[in-house]
């Protein structure tokens, strides 16, 4: 028998789970994460192939989804000094590169920045020849003082021939050690959005690096030697290499983990999750078993951004929420969390915090710790303060909504066993076994994708034929990334007029995703 091993890594928990070739759920569990990853998923491994008593040699596939990305842009630790380059003079000179961003960040980057000649229309002319000899001398100046390098340049995603020509120049003179991100390949139109985008993905290539090499070396401490991916955040795989170029594609690869796991769960392929953490409770969108994307700009670290994030609305309601009670008896909920802390600091487990676990257990809805030290409270005002805790998580999921249509609602994460089977808005509610793992499981059962986006001249007589050609260019490179070529299909396609363009051009995307290919 063949398993995969799913690893999620939390602020708080590192998660695990063991499955069969047929997705059976072998074994699970939780330990907390610790401060160098590589030693959480050791211990987390070790300990799941321990109670499992499976041979580790059978272990097929292992997948990774971290949240260490994002927490190392939000705390400011471990980024790379990063140099800056705009391509665009002297039309995008009136702001300046890392308008926007907050000065801490700034500080920590380096300051490297620089403004070339160069960049394109939107109807792809050049605005200006692309300034070779300043590339070089940039180059130059920066050797030995930053770590890698965000390249823009005005609308390169039409047409990206400047930031690939800068790259050989840099590369010429910097070798291929340096990492270099092209905003063609992180971000879509909108020049300060997607130059942030590309800043943030080159200053956390050394914390994707340090996260990919120590899962690598706790397999192999654990005598695993799996085929290795990560977890990307339209709740897909990637491989290592492509993760070391792209680790903004992780950020929020948590939430979709767990969106995906709801699906695999509940059996559901359209539905609300909400996903209730120790701190907060992130309520996504399935559609046809993925997570619905953002159409926003999206804020990542007080940094405005337009790069593929899943739709999520994220609340201050979890497990470890405090409730505070005035002298008249009305309350608050939140938005603060006791978080990792919760057995020390719950009154069910002796502590002397109020919080969302307690009321639940006061009012019998869970069983947890001791009833005894929390039989006490008045049961009126837990009644008022469980239904606010009900009405908090029916608001949001109205929220998610796009019509008012009753709609499946899933919940999962470690905290869901504190709500009820029956909410507002939901046609049916789940709470499936092994919810509280639902992230490890994401990562598990997650698919190989494959995407292309071109520009195509489109007309009536052609437009079947080009579009059928796409989606058979979108299913070959998800063949090639190791998905099984008998179980792929396309999950998601867009075509767009270009009316700028001369000739009928249409930007076409397409994505397909399917199983891992087995090797029997």
């Amino acid at each position: 028998m063949n398993y995969r091993l799913g690893i999620d890594v939390g602020g708080t928990n590192t998660d695990g789970v063991l499955l069969d070739r047929n997705m059976k759920v072998i074994h699970s569990l939780k330990t907390p994460t610790t401060e160098d990853v590589e030693t959480g998923i050791y211990n987390t491994i070790h300990q799941l192939v321990e109670e499992a008593k499976v041979n580790v040699e059978n272990i097929e596939f292992a997948m990774l989804g971290t949240t260490q990305c994002t927490n190392a842009i939000v705390e400011r630790k471990k980024l790379n000094r990063v140099a800056t380059i705009r391509i665009g003079a002297p039309a995008a000179t009136a702001i300046k590169p890392l308008a926007g961003v907050p000065e801490d960040l700034q500080a920590i980057l380096g300051g490297h920045t620089y403004m070339v000649e160069g960049g394109h229309e939107y109807n792809g002319d050049e605005i200006n020849t692309l300034n070779e000899d300043r590339i070089r001398s940039i180059a130059e100046e920066i050797k030995g003082k930053v770590d890698s390098i965000a390249l823009t340049s005005i609308f390169s995603p039409v047409d990206q021939t400047h930031e690939t020509k800068a790259e050989e120049i840099l590369r010429e003179v910097l070798g291929n050690d340096i990492s270099i991100s092209l905003s063609s390949e992180v971000g879509s139109i909108g020049l300060l959005e997607r130059e942030n985008a590309t800043i943030l993905n080159a200053s956390i290539i050394n914390v994707a690096k340090t996260t990919a090499e120590g899962f690598e070396k706790a397999l192999q401490h654990n005598g695993i030697h799996a085929k290795v991916f990560f977890c990307q955040n339209d709740g897909t795989l990637m491989s290592k290499e492509y993760t070391l170029k792209y680790p903004i594609l992780t950020v929020a690869c948590g939430p979709t983990n767990s969106l995906r796991g709801a699906s695999f769960l509940s059996d559901n392929k359209d539905a609300i999750i909400v996903d209730v953490g120790g701190t907060t409770s992130d309520v996504g969108v399935l559609v046809k078993g993925f997570p619905r994307q953002s159409s926003l700009a999206v804020e990542l670290g007080g940094v405005r951004t337009n790069f593929r994030m899943p739709d999520i609305n994220s609340i201050g309601l979890g497990g470890g929420t405090i409730i505070r009670v005035a002298e008249d008896n009305t309350f608050t909920v939140g938005p603060d969390s006791v978080g990792h802390r919760l057995l020390e600091e719950a009154l069910v487990f002796g502590g002397s915090t109020l919080t969302t676990t307690d009321v639940a257990v006061a009012l019998g809805k869970v069983k947890l710790g001791n009833p005894e030290n929390v039989a006490q409270l008045d049961k009126n005002l837990l009644e008022a303060i469980y239904k606010r805790m009900v009405e908090m998580i029916e608001e949001a999921v109205d929220k998610i909504k796009t019509s008012a249509a009753d709609m499946p609602v899933v919940f999962v994460g470690g905290g869901s066993v504190l709500f009820p089977n029956e909410i507002k808005g939901a046609s049916q509610v789940y709470q499936p076994e092994n919810g509280g793992v639902a992230n490890a499981i994401g990562s598990a059962i997650s698919q190989i994708s494959g995407e292309i986006e071109k520009i195509y001249s489109i007309s009536k007589e052609n437009r079947e034929e080009i579009l059928k050609q796409a989606k058979e260019l979108a299913i070959s490179e998800t063949i090639k990334a190791g998905a099984d070529s008998e179980k792929v299909g396309i999950v998601d396609m867009e075509s767009v007029p270009l009316a700028y363009l001369p000739g009928n051009a249409t930007r076409v995307k397409v994505k397909a995703a399917g199983d891992l290919a087995i090797q029997v």
